[in-house]
């Protein structure tokens, strides 16, 4: 059996194809302006990947907050139910999937079965998820992708707002003047991140194993951050940026079997 699974997020969107459960393809594009079109290229993508047609596949399923704009999906499905099922399925006993993206952080308790039984999300602010990153990159004048290996050469960081992007940037215009070093500051980013997921995270509950996914999950510098708020160990797939579009399919193959039946 085919299915995919699509994950319409703000920036990037993603399609993941499976086969027989297994991965055959993975194909991402920037959702830009149209991002309908931007769905159906990635789909394309994915499907030319595979070398499969698009009649071939049983069901699509969509998820992410545009859902709702994948004119080709068969239906959609919530996105802490997505990464439950992803994160289950790439770890076998992982119990807490913590996924943060470019517009929100979020985590999700589950059980064996991948079946969601909890979640909270991050208040509607940017300040937990990935858009903080590249507002506060944009202050100290580095690159996005020079953050996180930056903040790893600090010995110290000085605490910021992260509460709000605009009070953190403030913040962080201000380390600046008092000439912090780059590095400290990039710690100091990071570190205020990790203290608004881990918070989010433990009025949870903190069931091991914790699974940390979504973009943001390749960025060492919070990966290090959150592993010191959290004070345990956390596993990350080979791709985070698609456990959304991972879990859609999966939960779109046990649609199509339940229909099969």
């Amino acid at each position: 059996m085919i299915t995919a699974g699509v994950d319409m997020g703000i920036q990037t969107i993603k399609v993941v194809i499976l086969k027989d459960g297994q991965v055959v393809a993975r194909s991402k594009a920037a959702s830009g302006f149209e991002p309908t079109k931007a769905a159906e290229q990635a789909f394309e993508e994915a499907l030319k990947t595979a070398k499969i047609a698009k009649a071939d596949v049983a069901q699509v399923l969509a998820t992410g907050s545009g859902m709702d704009m994948a004119p080709f999906a068969n239906g959609t499905t919530s996105m802490m139910g997505t990464d439950a099922k992803a994160g289950v399925h790439l770890f076998p006993t992982a119990r807490t999937i913590i996924d943060v993206g470019a517009e929100e952080a979020r985590a999700v308790k589950c059980d064996e079965r991948g079946i969601m039984m909890d979640f909270v999300v991050n208040e509607r602010c940017a300040a937990g998820a990935g858009t903080f990153i590249e507002a506060m990159a944009r202050a100290l004048e580095v690159k996005m992708e020079d953050m996180g290996p930056l903040s790893l050469k600090a010995e110290r960081a000085s605490p910021i707002n992260a509460s709000c992007v605009i009070f953190g940037e403030s913040d962080v215009v201000t380390l600046i003047h008092r000439q912090e070093s780059k590095p400290e500051i990039a710690r100091a980013v990071f570190d205020a991140m990790a203290d608004r997921v881990s918070a989010m995270v433990h009025r949870l509950g903190v069931n091991p194993e914790v699974v940390l996914v979504g973009g943001v999950a390749k960025d060492v510098g919070f990966v290090a951050s959150l592993k010191r708020k959290l004070g345990i160990n956390i596993l990350i797939p080979e791709n985070p940026e698609y456990a959304g579009a991972l879990g859609a399919a999966l939960i779109a193959a046990n649609r199509a079997k339940g229909a099969q039946k």
